[in-house]
């Protein structure tokens, strides 16, 4: 019923009497009253006037499943989609739908995560109605060592959006930050259940800061969100299917071309440490270059005085030489 209320509201053009709704929806006035009491509860922001009906008004961000539906215009990922008010890990419940059989683009997403992390298990901050929060399942029909290329297309997926969305100059700091001023504003974690030559599942974990307005001890270095960095009112529900619109066209071009040279240019153009110096930290042989881009398989390619070298992700991290890019 609410979902039905809701939807004639978004698409009329003024008021809705309340005796339409009655009409189109083939319920008394009573239903109608109490729908919308639920939805104004929600935080949708409904007018009402009388003689006149109902109007819906510019909305609070609202994100649960309802929302997440009435946005969705991905082709596949999403059509079954879990939605947590508070869960643990997105990632953690993924993987567990996972195991019980849950379908190649199953879209987990949570209002708040109690125990969100990010890569080499750091913890992820995530506060209810700040962020989003959410896990893609995919079963892709390629070798393990290709796994790793997915959070190159999950990486380009966030920046493409926030840039086509939110007309924000989104970067990506390899392989799995995603930039805005120089600070992070998400982060990707790709998991994967394997066997020797089978995948049998992979995660991608998206973490996105959207209206955080501080952030506590070390993160408040490197961290912001898209609300610090701009005036832009944000709808979690409409970013979150931007993203993976997105992402359904990049994957398509890594399962067609079973690599990223469909892809490479457009994230190179976005990478915020390309042609610049930067420290790779590898706790093996640490060593300073010239970022130049990534590789086909999605390494980043560093010219040194010895030649260029090709940087897998697994325990290195890169830094800027003179700060966090």
């Amino acid at each position: 019923m609410k979902s039905k209320i809701l939807s004639a509201l978004r698409n009329a053009q003024d008021y809705v009497s309340g005796q339409e709704l009655c009409e189109s929806l083939g319920v008394s006035r009573t239903a109608v009253w109490k729908g919308v009491k639920k939805l104004k509860e929600e935080g949708y922001n409904i007018e009402a006037v009388p003689n006149k009906g109902y109007r819906l008004m510019e909305s609070l961000d609202v994100l649960n499943a309802r929302e997440l539906e009435n946005f969705r215009q991905t082709s596949w990922i999403g059509e079954t989609t879990v939605y947590y008010e508070v869960t643990d890990s997105t990632n953690i419940q993924a993987k567990r739908l996972a195991e019980e059989g849950a379908a190649h683009g199953t879209l987990v997403v949570a209002g708040c995560q109690e125990a969100g992390k990010g890569r080499r298990g750091r913890f992820w901050e995530s506060p209810e109605k700040d962020g989003i929060f959410m896990t893609l399942l995919l079963r892709p029909d390629f070798k393990p060592e290709k796994a790793s290329m997915l959070t190159i297309v999950a990486a380009l997926s966030v920046a493409k959006a926030i840039q086509t969305i939110l007309e924000l100059p989104a970067k990506i700091k390899w392989p799995n930050d995603i930039i805005l001023n120089e600070k992070k504003i998400c982060g990707i974690l790709t998991e994967m259940n394997t066997e020797i030559e089978t995948i049998n599942y992979v995660v991608v974990g998206i973490g996105i800061n959207v209206s955080n307005q501080k952030f506590e001890g070390d993160a408040a270095l490197i961290a912001t969100s898209i609300a610090l960095e701009s005036d832009k009112k944000i709808h979690r529900a409409k970013l979150i299917d931007a993203v993976w619109q997105q992402f359904e066209i990049y994957y398509e071009k890594l399962c067609k071309k079973g690599d990223l040279s469909g892809l490479k240019e457009e994230y190179d153009s976005f990478l915020v440490n390309k042609d610049r110096q930067v420290r790779i930290l590898d706790p093996k042989e640490p060593f300073e270059g010239v970022a130049r881009g990534i590789s086909e398989t999605g390494e980043l390619l560093v010219e040194t005085n010895a030649g260029v070298r090709a940087v897998s992700s697994g325990e290195v991290s890169v830094r800027g030489i003179y700060g966090y890019v």
